[in-house]
């Protein structure tokens, strides 16, 4: 499976920001992508710096716009794509959307973001809802996608039950970037820690995972802080952990990767940790916490 990804850095210009977006993917469709993925909120700014209601102007149904345009041209290239978007449900009722388009133009599936953050500059609690979708993959023509977003990336039970669900690659839309007092040792450990943990997902169960990260300097709009720097490095990562991509820290990019379907049932059969797992011993992961 060829995977293409778009690491992309936006302004204000919604419509510029998709029209770059649709040329970067047609660009990868003729390169032969079969499977193209992009950003967390692919299509404007990271918003949730501030909370601001007229905000939630920006919401869209789903079906709804993006899915119309973005599948149209999933049609006319035949190739799956993976949106970012934020999604509203119900008045007052707002999520953080992964939706999938079918190389027919179709929506195959969509998943709602479960783990909602509540961080200085990313106050997401404010906008979205938790997803209540579960962890169920989205069955496409290139297979079983698990498709989670951003800070469900640092949680080993989400990917182990997309894993067990029968995904045969994880997929993480991203936002993530640096906030300006860290010094650069912090900054460093931060990037490395988000790398490492979801190379610790493909390893744990054998399984490709692509994050695709926004990219560049976003303001704060209220000024409050000194904004967010988006720090890229979208990578795909091999069942093994192994890098087999990696994208600058400082500038867009777009790639194809390909991924072998094969070496990840030979890496489970080399290492079977499904089967040696002691389900029979994990009642209390569904505790907060053992007083």
């Amino acid at each position: 499976m060829k995977i293409g990804i778009i690491q992309q850095h936006n302004t204000l210009n919604i419509e510029e920001n998709i029209v770059r977006l649709q040329k970067k993917i047609r660009s990868l469709a003729a390169q032969g992508a079969d499977l193209i993925v992009m950003q967390e909120l692919h299509n404007g700014l990271y918003f949730c710096q501030t909370e601001n209601v007229s905000v939630f102007d920006q919401a869209e149904s789903i079906p709804g716009p993006s899915t119309e345009s973005f599948g149209r041209l999933a049609k006319e290239l035949g190739v799956v794509i993976v949106l970012s978007l934020f999604e509203k449900r119900a008045a007052g009722l707002y999520h953080n959307t992964a939706v999938v388009i079918e190389k027919d133009g179709t929506i195959a599936g969509k998943y709602r973001k479960m783990h909602i953050p509540d961080d200085p500059a990313y106050y997401e609690k404010f906008y979205f809802t938790p997803g209540d979708l579960g962890f169920t993959p989205i069955s496409t023509s290139v297979g079983r996608l698990g498709v989670l977003i951003c800070w469900d990336q640092w949680y080993p039970e989400a990917a182990r039950l997309m894993t067990l669900a029968g995904a045969e690659v994880l997929i993480y839309p991203t936002a993530i970037g640096w906030e300006s007092s860290d010094d650069e040792k912090e900054k460093n450990r931060q990037r490395q820690a988000w790398i490492t943990v979801q190379r610790a997902h493909a390893v744990t169960n054998a399984i490709p995972v692509i994050a695709v990260n926004r990219v560049g300097f976003e303001p704060d709009p209220s000024g409050q802080t000194n904004g967010i720097t988006f720090w890229g490095n979208s990578f795909v990562s091999g069942p093994q952990g192994e890098l087999l991509y990696e994208a600058p820290d400082d500038q867009e990019a777009d790639a194809i990767i390909e991924i072998d379907k094969t070496r990840t049932e030979n890496v489970r059969r080399w290492w079977p940790f499904l089967r040696d797992r002691r389900i029979d011993a994990y009642d209390d992961l569904t505790k907060r916490f053992i007083d």
